[in-house]
């Protein structure tokens, strides 16, 4: 019987795999970083940024499960304690601010890490012809760049 990366006919996914598990545990902080976001928020911005850190929370939590999906698909495991998270991630976590201008300027920061990890796995997948992860990868950069976009006009 063959294993499920030759049924995908592809070569060794360790190292996009690994690259998954950063962004994985990267999302997660992200996550966690826009509920805090999202709970403590304060300022003229309010309404607008309570609201808006909660479609980019649910979001991120979508993304955090295709992430993981697309490891388990190449035959990974993905991390999945906060420790790991921790250890792993790219993006730190922010703690104890509540003003909105800052929130916005650390959300970008954040999609602009997250951009970065997506962008590193794209030669990483290209060079094992994983097109599963190129797509997702592809997908998500176009939606969070214009994400970036609009949250950058809304502060400067």
């Amino acid at each position: 019987m063959k294993s499920l990366n030759e049924v995908l006919g592809l070569k060794d996914p360790k190292e996009v795999n690994e690259k998954l598990n950063e962004l994985l545990a990267s999302f997660q902080v992200y996550y966690q970083n826009l509920r805090g976001f999202h709970w403590n928020v304060k300022g003229k911005l309010f309404f607008t940024l309570h609201g808006k850190f909660e479609e980019l929370y649910n979001d991120a939590a979508e993304k955090v499960d295709e992430v993981a999906e697309r490891i388990l698909t190449l035959g990974g495991t993905p991390l999945h304690t906060f420790e790991d998270y921790l250890k792993t991630s790219k993006i730190k976590v922010v703690k104890d601010e509540n003003d909105g201008l800052k929130l916005v300027a650390a959300t970008i920061d954040n999609l602009s890490t997250l951009i970065q990890l997506e962008r590193e796995l794209i030669p990483i997948a290209e060079n094992i012809e994983d097109e599963g992860t190129l797509a997702l990868m592809s997908d998500f950069i176009s939606e969070q760049e214009k994400t970036v976009w609009m949250l950058n006009a809304m502060i400067n």
